[in-house]
């Protein structure tokens, strides 16, 4: 916290902005009278290392299911959720006392999960945000050499599985294009599962390869279909993020984690200029996670949806989207499935719901018989922070 702290401050002095820091874990001393609330939170302990996150991984491996990321559904999403939610909803408890019209901004995992759970479980406004949707279609728009900042587009779906519906450039089709280079550009070959998944499916979907292989029961059977798809267990992706992390030399710390003056400019992230817009009487269009009071017509209503949205000091309004095509819906179906149970489980307090997240897994299930599912289940039962 400190070295957030220090970073921020050295941003404001550095270019003489307006602006007071306070770095505090007492939420009585920062709800009041806030406007947003950015929640990017892990429970239990580090986001992707250690305890009990290395369990959520490990246990469903002995079993055979192989994850990259254990963050969004499946056995390691559903139990992240489980030890997630209380804390989670009690930030928009404090909320609602402290600050009851602020907007909660959440980047905290299982996205759609906790977006469902805060919408069905508290008063505050919240919309759940992600990057996949601007950092796929500047992807796509590489890929045939359009610029980005002309390129239009919908995309739609579930957060992780969400599917470029259209992709224009200054109005032109950009899909005929796309077909083109699938084969051959080598954005697509090091991609390999969400490739796949055009040619069979007929769309291009967020997130990436090693993301989007959990969520289906097509890419993670075997170890030869890991190898063929180029995902790999998690522990080798682990390692190579850690050495990513290592080389990072844009943070503005130095390697005593001291802050230079960090250079002032945008990210892709949407959470400032959606704050820009509710301050400023403005409006902002993005992709947001929200529930579907009619934004998708053939996904469940009242499920978390990944639409275009607009922010405005009014709030966040959800656009409309119509049905998406029926295949991608019937995918999406399989994993809001997933979704809504564990909701259920922390709401009622019915460890069987849980379970039945489990079992609906389409990776899960495509692995595992229901006997050694249950085992598995059980045995993740005894985490720390498990709350089954």
């Amino acid at each position: 916290m400190d070295q957030v702290r220090s970073y921020v401050q050295s941003a404001i002095d550095g270019h003489g902005l307006p602006g007071r820091v306070v770095a505090s874990t007492n939420r009585e001393e920062l709800l009041p009278g806030a406007d947003c609330v950015v929640t990017a939170v892990s429970i239990g302990g580090l986001a992707y290392r250690g305890e009990p996150y290395w369990s959520e991984v490990e246990i469903p491996r002995k079993y055979g299911i192989e994850q990259t990321a254990a963050d969004t559904i499946g056995v390691g999403g559903v139990f992240r959720f489980l030890r997630t939610a209380d804390e989670h909803l009690q930030f928009a408890r404090d909320m609602e006392r402290l600050c009851p019209d602020a907007l909660m901004l959440n980047y905290t995992n299982p996205m759609c999960m906790l977006t469902w759970f805060h919408s069905v479980g508290s008063s505050i406004e919240n919309v759940g945000l992600c990057h996949s949707v601007q950092g796929t279609t500047k992807k796509l728009a590489d890929a045939v050499d359009a610029p980005y900042e002309e390129v239009s587009y919908t995309v739609a779906g579930i957060n992780h599985q969400s599917w470029v519906l259209s992709l224009r450039h200054r109005g032109q089709d950009l899909y005929p294009k796309l077909w083109d280079v699938l084969e051959t550009h080598e954005s697509f070959v090091e991609d390999q599962v969400r490739a796949e998944m055009m040619r069979q499916f007929g769309y291009f979907v967020t997130e990436s390869t090693r993301h989007n292989a959990e969520y289906l029961p097509y890419f993670r059977r075997t170890p030869e279909l890991c190898e063929q798809y180029g995902v790999p267990p998690r522990d080798e992706v682990s390692m190579e993020n850690v050495r990513k992390r290592s080389r990072m030399k844009d943070t503005g710390l130095d390697d005593e984690g001291e802050a230079e003056v960090p250079p002032l400019r945008a990210s892709h992230e949407y959470a400032s200029l959606i704050i820009e817009a509710r301050l400023a009487h403005d409006a902002f269009a993005f992709n947001g996670n929200v529930m579907n009071h009619g934004s998708i017509t053939n996904l469940p209503q009242n499920c978390c949806v990944e639409v275009p949205c607009v922010a405005d000091a009014e709030g966040v309004r959800p656009t409309f989207v119509g049905d998406l095509p029926t295949q991608c819906a019937a995918l999406n179906k399989t994993n809001i499935n997933v979704q809504e149970l564990p909701v259920e489980a922390v709401l009622r307090r019915d460890k069987e719901a849980a379970f039945h997240a489990c079992a609906l897994d389409p990776l899960t299930a495509a692995v595992v018989p229901l006997p050694q599912l249950r085992e598995m289940f059980e045995e993740s039962c005894g985490l720390p922070k498990g709350r089954c």
